[in-house]
């Protein structure tokens, strides 16, 4: 039985490749790649003693390979959403980051464009976050990556954010990113409170963010708790990623309990599918083993989903209709 009125907003593109799309990106661009399917996991899976966030993030370099054609970006796209839907949920905000997509020559325009072809393919409900990457030396790409977000907003792009080693590269330093995307009128979700601590969600609710990516971390801080519940900011969690990246030693201590009785407008994503092995629906069945979450509580997740997508008020709306009316 699925769990029903399932959103993700917190969802990578290239961490959630599936073994069939793999074995179709890798086809249509001639690249050899493992026949056995599970040497072929072992490249885009991490094992369960990952030992951190820097060691999770080596499992992007395998499928970014696949993922350098106009051809390969609309198709991965595309049979993500299609997947989407197989899986029950009812509509998602699929991140990438339009850099990551140029060694072979397209501009990040053009990686952005076919990124929306594959949109258009579907019949999913789905969007675009475009990802700025932390980093040193590739500030006029995250310049760059910000303005193309401007000329597609509402149509099919809905926001910006930025990813990568966070406690190597700290928020503090990207802060002109989203003073641009402000002055754009661009909506934005920024990675915080993941490998980094308090410090990284104090600067990212300073540059005016309402959600945050993963976000955990702000326990840490009574005070940070408090700021986060009076301005309504809405957390992306994503419980399994975060064990991979030993952030904590099992699901029990997952914090979603202790951030909900404080007040917080919490959601559960999956980050990568295919990098930590799971779906939305896995997600929700550990949480409701570990935290015996009600339908009730399900039902108030899918409702922080909603209210805190990149979405139309109209799309919300139905998104909140379907949500109500799921059993």
């Amino acid at each position: 039985m699925k769990t029903p009125g399932l959103i993700d907003l917190h969802l990578h593109l290239d961490g959630s490749l599936s073994v069939k799309s793999v074995k179709e990106l890798a086809a249509l661009q001639n690249i050899e790649i493992p026949e056995n399917e599970e040497e072929l996991l072992k490249l885009l899976r991490v094992n369960e003693d990952c030992k951190d966030l820097t060691e999770y993030l080596e499992k992007f370099a395998f499928p970014g390979k696949l993922l350098q054609t106009k051809e390969a970006i609309a198709l991965s796209v595309y049979n993500l959403m299609e997947e989407l839907k197989e899986q029950g949920l009812i509509h998602a905000e699929i991140r990438f980051a339009p850099q990551l997509h140029t060694h072979k020559g397209l501009t990040q325009r053009e990686v952005i464009l076919a990124a929306l072809e594959g949109l258009g393919r579907s019949d999913f409900s789905a969007q675009l976050i475009l990802c700025c990457m932390r980093g040193n030396d590739n500030h006029e790409e995250n310049i760059e990556t910000v303005k193309a977000a401007k000329e597609f907003i509402g149509k099919g792009v809905c926001a910006v954010d930025i990813a990568g080693a966070e406690a190597l590269f700290p928020t503090e330093n990207f802060g002109d990113l989203f003073e641009l995307a402000k002055e754009l009128d661009i909506p934005y979700t920024i990675h915080a409170g993941e490998a980094a601590g308090p410090e990284s969600v104090y600067k990212a609710l300073e540059y005016g963010t309402k959600r945050l990516g993963h976000g955990v971390r702000s326990l840490e801080d009574p005070a940070l708790i408090e700021k986060i519940v009076k301005e309504g900011i809405t957390l992306e969690l994503c419980p399994t990623s975060n064990l991979h990246t030993c952030m904590f030693p099992c699901i029990e201590e997952y914090p979603i309990r202790k951030l909900m009785a404080a007040g917080v407008k919490v959601t559960v994503n999956t980050d990568n599918m295919t990098v930590s092995g799971v779906t939305l629906e896995s997600e929700f069945r550990k949480l409701i083993a570990a935290f015996g979450l009600t339908d009730e509580e399900i039902k108030d997740i899918a409702r922080n989903s909603a209210n805190a997508c990149f979405a139309s008020e109209e799309t919300k709306k139905i998104l909140l209709e379907k949500i109500e009316k799921a059993e």
